[in-house]
C-alpha cells in the first residue's frame, strides 16, 4: 500500500511540474510577442480582435520572415481571432456575425485576407506550417499593399477611418480592408 501511495505522489508532482513548466513557457513566449485585444465599437459596428504582436528586430519581414504566397496566422503565438457582433460587408461580400480566425496570404503587391470559422489553437504545426483548413473559409478577399512612410517596428492591427477600415501594419507594409455594416 505504501508503494502505491509513493507512486501517486510522484505522479502528482510530475503533473504539477508539467503544468507549471507549460505556464512558464507560455508566458516567456508571449513576452516576445505580447497578446493584444482590439475592441472597436462605433455606429452599431462591434468588433473584437485578439492577436499577438511580434517585433521586426532588424529582420526582413514580408518576403523574408513571413514568406510571400504562404498562409500566415496574421500575428504570432496563436491564431488571430476576429469577432463581430453584427453582419459586415467586406469588399461587397457579407461576413455574418460570429467568431472567426483571421488568416492572410501576403504578396508583394496584394494580400489575400481570409475569415475562417475553424478554431486552430496555435495556428501552426510543429514545422511552423499554418494549420488553416480552407474548407472552413467564410470570406476571402484580395486587397492592395500600401507603403508606410516609416518603419512600423511591432505588428499592429487597427480599425480606423470613416468609413472604418481594418488595417494591418508592419515594417514598411500596410494593408487596409474596408468594413461596412449591412443595410
Amino acid at each position: 500500500m505504501r508503494f502505491l501511495k509513493w507512486i501517486a505522489i510522484i505522479i502528482l508532482v510530475l503533473i504539477g511540474i508539467g503544468v507549471i513548466g507549460f505556464q512558464v513557457m507560455k508566458s516567456n513566449t508571449k513576452k516576445h510577442s505580447p497578446e493584444t485585444t482590439l475592441k472597436y465599437e462605433d455606429n452599431g459596428m462591434d468588433v473584437e480582435i485578439v492577436y499577438s504582436r511580434p517585433f521586426k528586430k532588424e529582420r526582413d519581414i514580408f518576403g523574408g520572415l513571413v514568406p510571400y504566397g504562404e498562409v500566415w496566422r496574421t500575428g504570432a503565438n496563436e491564431a488571430t481571432t476576429f469577432k463581430t457582433e453584427t453582419d459586415l460587408v467586406i469588399d461587397g461580400k457579407t461576413l455574418p456575425k460570429g467568431e472567426y480566425t483571421l488568416w492572410t496570404i501576403p504578396n508583394a503587391k496584394s494580400w489575400e485576407v481570409i475569415f475562417n470559422e475553424g478554431e486552430y489553437g496555435w495556428g501552426v504545426d510543429f514545422n511552423s506550417v499554418a494549420t488553416r483548413n480552407p474548407e472552413f473559409d467564410v470570406l476571402n478577399i484580395q486587397v492592395p499593399v500600401q507603403r508606410n512612410f516609416k518603419v512600423i517596428e511591432q505588428f499592429t492591427i487597427e480599425i480606423e477611418g470613416t468609413p472604418p477600415a481594418l488595417m494591418f501594419s508592419w515594417d514598411f507594409t500596410r494593408v487596409d480592408v474596408p468594413l461596412q455594416l449591412t443595410d
